[in-house]
């Protein structure tokens, strides 16, 4: 499978994660507009990690020897980076920072995985260069890359508290609402007892 032929697959397999993501997190508009920005900020931070990287010997890509990658790339990053700040924002209000360090660490060790036996050895995509120094490097980078994601949707969209879940639709209640105006007056008489063409009739002697 050629290398466009991979990054159009991924490409359809992080949008629909994306969606997936933005409908089971009940995250709003402002909230996905975040998300995409901090992708966004990803990518362009990438396409500079790329060119110093590629030039410091640390990897490179056999289909393409312009020093920064498959220009197709950068918007899978956008969608990838937009999932996982999603995901982060859902993790923060549950779990704290621990669960926030938790969270990168994972991020960072599946990514780092990726990199080397799927992308690298499975695929053929990219080619890493041996040595902990380069492993200890894409750690740092999938890990600072997710937190640069997650600060820009915060300023975007603020922090993880500033907007409510977006509602999801659910079918309509069962059975009637009684309106205030129905309610039974003093203890279960209803309204009508209580209206001048409903008194009781005067006692007789």
């Amino acid at each position: 499978m050629k290398i466009q032929q991979l990054i159009l697959l991924a490409s359809c397999v992080y949008l629909a994660a994306l969606a997936a993501t933005v409908y089971f997190a009940r995250a709003t508009t402002r909230r996905v507009l975040g998300a995409v920005a901090g992708g966004l900020a990803v990518a362009v931070v990438g396409f500079a990690v790329e060119v110093v990287c590629q030039a410091l010997g640390f990897w490179r890509y056999p289909s393409s020897d312009t020093g920064y990658g498959p220009l197709l790339m950068y918007p899978v990053l956008i969608l990838a980076w937009a999932v996982l700040s999603l995901i982060g924002w859902r993790v923060m209000p549950r779990f704290g920072w621990r669960g926030e360090v938790v969270f990168l660490a994972l991020v960072a060790a599946q990514g780092t995985f990726r990199d080397y036996f799927e992308a690298g050895q499975a695929l053929g995509v990219i080619a890493i260069a041996p040595g902990i120094g380069t492993v200890l490097l894409d750690v740092f980078l999938w890990a600072g890359l997710t937190a640069l994601a997650q600060g820009v949707m915060r300023l975007v969209a603020g922090p993880v508290t500033a907007d409510p879940l977006s509602p999801r639709p659910r079918k309509a209640d069962v059975g009637t609402v009684t309106r205030p105006d129905e309610m039974p007056l003093d203890g279960g008489a209803s309204p009508e007892t209580h209206s001048p063409t409903h008194r009781r009739p005067p006692a007789r002697a």
